[in-house]
């Protein structure tokens, strides 16, 4: 395509307006790392809930050393994968005992809480799996030893509350053929061995201990590991099906560590994310959902020279410890065969581990993985707020992250469950179901608002407590309950609250009214205040007390005045409307469903002026563009024939090609060589004894004979030159010209007057030659533009067409 100039200033006019429009924000650069102490003990207060757990791998004769290394390095990822520095862990390695001085157990790693120096010290002791003694621990497999020794070292010294969780690694089934203790011969030591283990794992069961068995390879005893997944404690993190101990197996060692992540997921709600695998030097990237509130980035290296270097989603490089951006970070494992980034308040994308290793040591692949749990905070409303005994109330309930964040994609929660159950004095606790389904009481669909009804019982004397429980894959929830009281009979006030739903900028204010119905017969003070409200949300109400006199009714109009140091997104918490005279009795409460945008830019304020600007500027810039191409569209002289005459005769002709007419200009010249007709010659500009033919911007054709004035010409009439000789203009090809002058017709002997009849035919026409037998041809015979004889050829951009020439 070919742009005029005028086109190609406008485009470069709004290319360059553009560009001067474009707003450059530099990254901020990267805060120094804290001290890790009383920060990472701030960050971590709410953190993911603790899980006591033990990782019990086989060490028996019948793994190959190469299948002993991978089971170490998937011990190594749970014990450097765990997301609680609450937890503790204990790494125990068993076998059988088939004579003096062999146990069947091996502690390797005592039982240790997970955090910074705690995991540190698991990478430590880890490896030691790798080292069988044969001299302490047995060829076999002894399974009930093991979970005995696991529920022992779990029940000890342990919070009640805390889950306990043993992960079973194995490559075979029970094996105690050879083991004494079990009996005098193979038969009765196979019976006892598995009486035994059903007695080890309803030992399990009473303690609330977990079984989660991974065998692989094809020795597996899957009834056997159903049992150990079946026979231990049922109940899991979350009332989810995913979170129910089961066995599971995979084909060989090479799939241990990712199959064995992704139970220890699904056994404490946590989500794992698969990232890249690639051989140092290498970027490796795993993303982070936006839900995520505590993770670990984990890389499985398996040589400890292998380096990681770690940068956010925004390409920022973060420290291995301390605080940045409002995230904390803990590294561990450096010298070992896993390492992990443990991470609180993740930021949300995609996050890159750069890994780099000395020559010697890039044979292997390296591995990346996220294991990451959503720790959401539960803000329930009750309404009306304090009902009375026998009184339907409607429960909602919505879900934020630590940060404020709240949740309004379904997608982020698939497979949720919300829970509700309401307790207080003189009743048994009443179960509600909630529902995000937009049938009523529920207003909308899918909108993470869960909503239900609940009647307070007849019996309610005094304090209610609603306590609501959300369980999701990789998602668990607070369990903070909300407190209100029994409504009286009559009401001595009533209030009711209501918010703009809204977008506000930074320092922009949203509007609200309270109304209130006062019974009584004394005046009510009643305070405004916000709770649960997000770090750093500057809120302020005005007015935040209003009084209302006895036995009246009032409405009064609030604001919420949102500080300038507001974060961006959406405001969470609630606002409420406390009864100062009755010791802060809660009358109402509702979210808030405000969202805080960055006020708009100069160019944003702006653009729309400059955007019809640029449009007119456009506008002008085609309309000129057009007219500039239409007026040298008929300037252009391309396909004009000249052609030259002398006294009506055609003596050449020239036609003007493609570029030749610059600016609707064609400089010609009639060359006389000695002894020959004359002919047309393009000439150069500014060449001596030159011609010249004009079009003007009207499409008026002009001439200047060389040494002569301009005249007008007309197409297809003569216009003297000099020496006798005429030229006339003909239109391009296309167009039928006139010819300069018609032809006289034939006087009764055949010949024309004012010459011959072969000289006034135009273009050169000529009768056909006498044939040899006398006759003539009946079709004429044509001259070519040259002079010669035979077919025309049409073909020629010279020679014009047919309806051109006759």
């Amino acid at each position: 395509m070919r742009l005029t100039s005028t086109g190609r200033a406008a485009r470069a006019a709004a290319l360059t307006l553009a560009l001067g429009l474009a707003a450059l924000t530099p990254a901020p650069p990267p805060a120094p790392a804290a001290a890790v102490g009383a920060a990472l003990r701030s960050a971590t207060a709410e953190g993911a809930d603790p899980v006591d757990f033990a990782i019990v791998v086989d060490q028996s004769d019948s793994l190959s050393d190469e299948d002993l290394g991978r089971e170490v390095e998937a011990a190594a990822l749970l014990a450097q994968g765990e997301i609680s520095e609450r937890s503790r862990a204990t790494v125990i390695g068993f076998g059988s005992s088939e004579k003096p001085g062999q146990s069947p157990v091996r502690e390797v790693c005592p039982l240790t809480v997970a955090d910074s120096a705690g995991r540190q010290r698991l990478s430590d002791c880890v490896p030691r799996l790798a080292h069988r003694d044969p001299a302490r621990v047995g060829p076999g497999t002894d399974f009930p030893a093991a979970i005995r020794q696991a529920v022992d070292r779990l029940t000890e010294k342990g919070t009640p509350t805390t889950p306990k969780v043993v992960f079973l690694l194995t490559d075979g089934r029970l094996d105690v053929d050879d083991s004494p203790e079990y009996g005098a011969d193979r038969d009765s030591r196979k019976a006892n061995g598995l009486k035994r283990l059903a007695d080890e794992l309803a030992r399990a069961r009473r303690e609330k201990v977990q079984i989660w068995p991974l065998g692989f390879g094809r020795a597996i005893d899957r009834a056997t590991l159903t049992d150990m997944a079946e026979g231990g404690y049922r109940g899991g993190c979350a009332d989810l099906p995913s979170a129910t101990p089961r066995m599971r197996v995979v084909a060989d060692s090479t799939g241990i560590d990712k199959a064995f992540q992704e139970v220890f997921a699904a056994a404490r709600c946590a989500g794992v994310i698969p990232g890249d695998s690639k051989r140092p030097p290498a970027d490796l990237y795993v993303t982070i959902p936006p839900i995520a509130t505590d993770g670990s980035i984990t890389v499985s290296k398996h040589d400890p020279k292998v380096t990681v270097t770690y940068y956010d989603p925004r390409g920022r490089k973060v420290p291995t410890s301390g605080r940045f951006d409002g995230s904390t970070f803990e590294l561990s494992g450096q010298d070992g065969p896993v390492e992990a980034l443990r991470v609180n308040d993740p930021l949300p994308g995609r996050w890159r581990a750069r890994v780099e290793a000395p020559e010697g040591h890039r044979d292997r692949e390296v591995a990346v993985r996220a294991i990451w749990q959503g720790r959401l905070r539960s803000a329930v409303t009750l309404d009306p707020a304090a009902p009375r005994p026998g009184e339907k109330a409607v429960v909602e309930v919505r879900m934020q992250t630590r940060r404020g964040v709240v949740i309004t994609d379904p997608a982020q929660l698939t497979g949720i469950k919300v829970t509700a159950q309401l307790a207080g004095d003189g009743f048994a606790p009443v179960d509600v179901a909630l529902a995000d389904d937009g049938r009523a009481p529920d207003r909308t669909a899918s909108d993470v608002r869960f909503t239900g009804t609940v009647t307070v019982p007849a019996g309610a004397t005094g304090a209610l407590r609603l306590t609501t429980r959300m369980a999701a894959p990789g998602v668990t929830s607070d369990l903070r309950p909300l407190h209100t009281q029994r409504g009286e009979d009559t009401p001595a006030v009533v209030a009711g609250l209501t918010v703009d739903r809204t977008t506000v900028h930074p320092g922009g204010t949203v509007r609200g009214t309270l109304s209130v119905t006062n019974n009584d017969s004394a005046p009510h003070t009643l305070r405004l205040a916000l709770a649960d409200q997000a770090a750093g949300t500057e809120l302020r109400v005005d007015p935040a007390t209003v009084t209302v006199a006895p036995g009246s009714r009032r409405d009064t109009p609030f604001t919420l005045e949102v500080g300038p140091g507001t974060p961006l997104g959406d405001i969470g918490g609630q606002i409420t409307a406390v009864d100062t005279a009755d010791r802060d009795r809660l009358l109402d409460s509702t979210f808030l469903d405000v969202r805080v945008e960055a006020p708009p830019t100069w160019t944003e304020r702006w653009w729309p002026l400059l955007a019809g600007g640029a449009a007119a500027v456009l506008l002008l810039g085609t309309f000129l563009a057009v007219r500039f191409t239409a007026r040298r569209r008929r300037r252009d002289l391309t396909g004009t024939v000249l052609e030259l005459l002398r006294d009506g005769r055609t003596l050449d002709r020239l036609t003007v090609r493609a570029g030749q007419g610059q600016n609707g200009t064609f400089p010609f010249t009639v060359e006389q060589p000695r002894g020959a007709a004359p002919t047309l010659q393009r000439a150069r500009p500014g060449a001596a004894g030159t011609h010249q033919l004009h079009r003007t911007g009207g499409g008026e054709l002009r001439l200047r004979p060389y040494g002569g004035r301009e005249q007008p010409v007309r197409p297809g009439h003569a216009t003297g030159l000099d020496d006798g000789l005429d030229l006339a203009v003909h239109s391009p090809s296309g167009t039928r010209p006139d010819t300069p002058t018609a032809p006289r017709r034939p006087t009764g002997d055949g010949a024309p007057t004012g010459g011959t009849w072969r000289d006034r035919l135009p273009f050169g026409r000529r009768p056909a030659p006498a044939r040899r037998d006398g006759g003539t041809d009946d079709a004429p015979a044509w001259t070519r533009p040259d002079g010669g004889d035979g077919v025309r050829d049409d073909r020629r951009a010279d020679a014009g067409t047919w309806n051109e020439h006759f």
